[in-house]
């Protein structure tokens, strides 16, 4: 995905995915030379888009690690947040918070229906985690997973919903609710990473029962 990213971005693209990066990672990652990532980096860097910092480690040079500012990090758009925050704020003060309940029950039984008919014909919990994988890309949350001995680990890098979540965190209950019904009642879904409580991403340990 992100060597479709014009090659001035692509250092923003791999910062808010993999998170800080030494210039060497990051060089790998763009498929150029260091002169090559460091020349983007620094323009990058001019723009306010990201930053770095020295990292001590053992004996050696100090190495640079660079991240995304906050002006970075907005690059990646919440889904129309002030209006979606404006509107939560509205129909608590109007309807109460029961009215503001079952509007997200609502969005989540839908969202439930599309993805259990998106994952009708998945045959194996790898083939639903990466059908997942793909719905939840499509829908901005630039998702991606890995398997390892435990299961599987599913990572959304972004949360073009995050104001809304952040005002309302029964979004994120019915987030996780909805990936626990669509992967199996002999599944076991735990977010270990949430964004909305500081961390970088959202992850989530899948694991059979």
């Amino acid at each position: 995905m992100e060597k479709e990213v014009p090659a001035n971005e692509r250092a923003v693209w791999i910062l808010k995915t993999r998170g800080p990066q030494p210039l060497s990672a990051i060089a790998k990652e763009m498929d150029v030379t260091k002169e090559g990532a460091r020349f983007h980096l620094l323009k990058l860097e001019k723009e306010g888009l990201v930053e770095s910092r020295s990292e001590a480690k053992g004996r050696g040079r100090p190495k640079k690690i660079w991240s995304l500012t906050d002006k970075g990090n907005a690059r990646f758009p919440d889904m129309h947040g002030e209006l979606a925050v404006n509107l939560i704020a509205m129909m608590r003060e109007s309807l109460g918070e029961e009215a503001l309940q079952k509007v997200v029950e609502a969005n989540e039984n839908r969202t439930l229906k599309q993805y259990t008919r998106e994952l009708e014909e998945c045959n194996s919990l790898e083939d639903k985690v990466a059908r997942l994988t793909e719905i939840r890309s499509r829908e901005g949350y630039m998702a991606e997973y890995e398997k390892d001995d435990e299961g599987y680990l599913f990572v959304e890098n972004h949360c073009p919903i995050c104001s809304a979540a952040q005002t309302c965190q029964g979004f994120c209950r019915a987030e996780l609710n909805i990936f626990q019904e669509v992967l199996g009642d002999d599944v076991n879904v735990e977010r270990e990473e949430h964004i909305i409580k500081g961390a970088r991403r959202c992850a989530y340990r899948i694991t059979k029962d």
